[in-house]
């Protein structure tokens, strides 16, 4: 073989060897391409969250630790939570936060609290916080709470209820409220704390009463 024909084979050579260079990167580009991207994991629902009612930016916090089946409970609810909803949470001056705390000599109330919890998952916790506690002398003595909460929740709300409440998120999150009240020693329901400007205080159960809580309110309310 001559050597201009040497070179011009070896010209081909080099021009192939680039092609095909070429060729298995724009094939890989395209791999790259065509791998979908890996899917972010779906936010948790925020049980806690679920569990409020008011303005967070409200200038008071109401904490209750609380336990469905406890006659003191349905008292502060009915009588007092009602009252501070009326005259304060819809004038944005206080938030409240609900807390399960469900004690062991209730029967039922860690049920009631499966129930209220994944009630809060579709937006429900309110209605079922209501008939909970306006119904306590019903279920308490049955345990049949899903036949009181068919009467605020429809059917196909009441059975997607009874499906999250065998979720393991719905036990954890009344499982964090409760370490949270052990954290604060708290033995009894309802126990009721209450911040302003950073500062936490207990008030004492037996003395909560509405009358107690408003003059509180507004004394923190003008300071």
């Amino acid at each position: 073989m001559s050597r201009r024909s040497s070179f011009r084979f070896g010209s081909l050579i080099a021009v192939y060897a680039a092609l095909l260079l070429c060729s298995v990167g724009l094939l890989s580009a395209r791999g790259k391409q065509s791998q979908p991207r890996p899917k972010s994991a779906p936010a948790q629902f925020d049980f806690r969250a679920a569990k409020t009612i008011g303005s967070k930016s409200a200038p008071i916090l109401l904490e209750v630790f609380s336990d469905f089946q406890c006659p003191m409970c349905r008292v502060f609810f009915m009588t007092t939570t009602q009252q501070v909803i009326k005259d304060y949470v819809t004038t944005n001056k206080v938030y409240i936060i609900h807390h399960d705390f469900p004690l062991d000599m209730h029967a039922h109330s860690k049920e009631a609290a499966r129930w209220a919890n994944a009630a809060a998952e579709i937006g429900k916790f309110q209605e079922v916080e209501t008939a909970l506690y306006t119904t306590q002398d019903k279920w308490e003595a049955t345990g049949n709470i899903g036949d009181v909460l068919s009467t605020v929740l429809s059917p196909a709300e009441l059975k997607r209820v009874q499906t999250l409440m065998a979720k393991p998120e719905v036990q954890a999150a009344i499982d964090q409220d409760v370490e949270l009240g052990k954290q604060r020693n708290i033995n009894e329901t309802p126990s009721i704390f209450v911040t302003h400007n950073g500062q936490m205080n207990q008030i004492p159960t037996r003395g909560a009463s509405y009358g107690i809580l408003k003059q509180y309110f507004d004394y923190l309310l003008r300071n």
